[in-house]
């Protein structure tokens, strides 16, 4: 403590400070324990932490069922993002960035999900591949097993592939959930030749497997020729005008990713083909229908798909007249056809110009988190949809040194979650 003329001021003032704060839980200690659990339930959650360490009576708050009731009232919590590198079944300590505290967080209560699993456990490594409201779906590539997990609480369930007997590749992974139930879907096949299959918690297990038809009416025709061009190539076109090809791996947590939305009704999943189109698929109406390209196929080279509101976006990434533009577009029912919605300044997005990197989305509310990496740039940049503010986040220093991420998934940080 300072010591000056007014040193016996200053040390009043925090005894005065520290006997409010006392008087105030004390205060707290006297509310009946609903009462009590109420007022709790409100606090970020990265309180939650530290309420097992203030008194024996909310170390009991913290573990109550009834608590947990409380929290899944509260109707929103602002999102975290679990942050995911090059090797990602690697991970064995998770790291957040709390958009509260704006800043980045480590998970030290025991992992979700022991990522490399050992030769004794279900097999396999599991990679983190979607997620919704509290929980993140963990998907293993060796055995097609799942297991979702809450982050905060690090409660888990684990889910058996849906049949034993060979299945046509997996192209997308989506899942809905709340604080009582979780839905999974996988989308398989090849274009245009799609099906699916869903698993109800409620139920504990998978539905039938169903194919999607294609939409006569959707807005645009698929062509059979495109499958002689449904590969995972993505091309770079240069000043020159000559086309070149690039060897980059999406981030084998982005593989499977899939925007999962509910409109008038019905269950709708979006996700990436692998020639770079958007590819909706109606659950209810089991039809699908592919989207016109914002871009001649030789003059995009990252893309993704995103969730913000309930809505499904497109985040680009393109190269125009010596420099680089990073645009989020919506799809215009009324018109059929694209609309842009937000734009990275110019000023950000020109340092991306001739680098070739990757983009890798998560959205949740009206934020979009934005991962760009290549060789010579690993950047994060969070974007306010609504407002079209752009802020570039600080890099995360850990305790071995910075952190290099390739991508995060966006969820609730809910205690109550898959713990009800």
């Amino acid at each position: 403590m300072e010591v000056g003329n007014d040193g016996v001021l200053r040390k009043t003032q925090k005894r005065k400070s520290h006997e409010m704060c006392e008087d105030e839980i004390s205060r707290l200690d006297e509310m009946n324990q609903d009462v009590l659990e109420r007022v709790l339930s409100f606090l970020p959650t990265s309180s939650f932490y530290r309420l097992t360490s203030v008194c024996k009576r909310w170390k009991s708050v913290a573990e109550s069922a009834t608590f947990k009731l409380a929290c899944s009232v509260v109707p929103h919590r602002d999102p975290w993002f679990l942050m995911i590198d090059s090797h990602p079944n690697l991970i064995h300590q998770p790291i957040i960035f709390d958009t509260t505290d704006k800043n980045w967080k480590k998970l030290n209560h025991a992992p979700p999900v022991h990522l490399h699993q050992n030769h004794h456990s279900h097999g396999g490594d599991f990679i983190p591949v979607a997620a919704s409201g509290g929980l993140i779906c963990f998907h293993s590539l060796e055995n097609n097993e799942f297991i979702i997990a809450n982050p905060v609480s690090s409660t888990r369930r684990h889910v058996k592939p849906p049949c034993a007997t060979p299945q046509p590749p997996i192209r997308a992974i989506a899942m809905k959930s709340d604080s009582k139930a979780f839905k999974l879907v996988l989308l398989s096949g090849d274009l245009p030749n799609l099906t699916f299959r869903q698993y109800n918690s409620g139920a504990d297990q998978w539905g039938e497997e169903i194919t999607l038809t294609r939409k006569i009416n959707g807005p645009v025709e698929f062509e059979s020729d495109q499958t002689n061009d449904d590969d995972c190539t993505q091309y770079f076109l240069t000043k020159c005008g000559d086309v070149v090809s690039a060897d980059i791996q999406r981030s084998a947590s982005k593989q499977y990713s899939s925007v999962f939305t509910v409109k008038s009704g019905e269950e709708i999943v979006h996700f990436l083909s692998s020639s770079g189109t958007v590819v909706e698929c109606n659950l209810t109406r089991n039809s699908f229908f592919e989207y016109p390209r914002l871009l001649p196929v030789f003059s995009e080279y990252s893309i993704d798909l995103i969730e913000c509101n309930g809505e499904m976006y497109v985040v680009l990434l393109s190269e125009f007249l010596e420099s680089a533009t990073l645009r989020v577009w919506k799809w215009n029912e009324r018109v059929e056809s694209w609309r842009q919605v937000a734009a990275m300044p110019p000023w950000m997005s020109h340092n991306f110009y001739g680098k070739k990197v990757d983009i890798n989305c998560s959205g949740a509310g009206q934020q979009i988190l934005v991962c760009v990496n290549s060789p010579e740039i690993c950047s994060y940049v969070m974007c306010d949809l609504g407002a079209n503010e752009w802020v570039e986040l600080p890099q995360c220093y850990m305790d071995d040194g910075v952190k290099e991420f390739v991508c995060g998934l966006s969820f609730e940080p809910r205690i109550e979650a898959l713990n009800m």
